[in-house]
């Protein structure tokens, strides 16, 4: 019997033996490529950041470390520690990284005029391209910029430069709500509802749409059209732009259709 615990433990040893050398190979030896795989692939957790920093260490100047190294952080919102890694990634590679940046400044930070700059030099970079950054239209995302600074003749420039560019099938139909919202804001009523039209030619169930054209209608004095389409922007609520990490800047909620239909129905 002691023999035998002797063989166990000594098996054991040497299976942990030969798993910490194969931590040591992965973590340091393996070629940098496919260390950056496996730590991208268990992002956020001690070992892949643990490789991450390895991997900068031997590897300065490799860019993607620094971008992938910063998800974990940005998403967690960690926005100091994220960013400083992400602004390492963006000076070894603009081209590759400012995208991103640009992204999560209009999209986490609010920060419009940065995230302009951002863009506006990627653009800049890449000539007779049009990019998009995190897989959305260069010329949409400078649109919500301007449509957040409320400079809505410029938001709407961009985005029918975006739908120009995409084709009006394969744009992004929020391009058209956008639309829609900066005319409303413009008070050009019948222009902010052929917008909306425009986004509900594409598919029949957005609320923005409906919720939109109610509120110009009641401009126009058109209570019976107005009420028609808050109704319409209720039972559709549920195909309402929606992020479980992001609030949009266009996003609407069921408590504010609620609270105009209720004005509608006492007028």
């Amino acid at each position: 019997m002691k023999i035998l615990i002797k063989i166990v433990k000594v098996v054991l040893t040497i299976l942990l033996f030969l798993f910490s050398i194969a931590i040591i190979y992965i973590s340091v030896l393996a070629p940098k490529e496919k260390r950056f795989k496996m730590a991208e692939h268990t992002q956020g957790f001690y070992l892949s950041q643990t490789m991450f920093d390895i991997l900068i260490f031997q590897h300065p100047e490799y860019s993607d470390v620094y971008f992938e190294k910063s998800v974990a952080f940005n998403k967690r919102g960690e926005y100091a520690k994220g960013f400083e890694l992400l602004n390492k990634a963006v000076e070894l590679d603009s081209k590759s990284h400012l995208g991103y940046r640009g992204w999560m400044k209009l999209r986490k930070l609010r920060d419009f005029d940065n995230a302009l700059s951002d863009f506006n030099r990627l653009d800049s970079l890449t000539p007779n391209f049009v990019d998009s950054p995190w897989g959305e239209d260069i010329d949409f995302l400078r649109g919500e910029c301007y449509f957040g600074k409320k400079e809505y003749q410029k938001a709407i420039v961009l985005f029918n430069r975006s739908i120009k560019n995409q084709k009006e099938g394969w744009a992004d139909i929020h391009s058209f709500v956008y639309l829609g919202i900066c005319e409303y804001e413009l008070r050009n009523y019948e222009k902010s509802i052929h917008e909306f039209k425009r986004a509900l030619k594409q598919s029949k169930n957005i609320p923005e749409s409906y919720f939109g054209m109610a509120k110009s209608y009641q401009k126009l004095g058109q209570i019976e059209k107005a009420k028609e389409h808050i109704l319409k922007a209720e039972k559709n609520i549920n195909y309402k732009r929606d992020d479980s990490y992001n609030e949009f800047l266009n996003e609407i909620y069921l408590s504010e259709i609620l609270e105009l239909k209720q004005t509608l129905n006492n007028k």
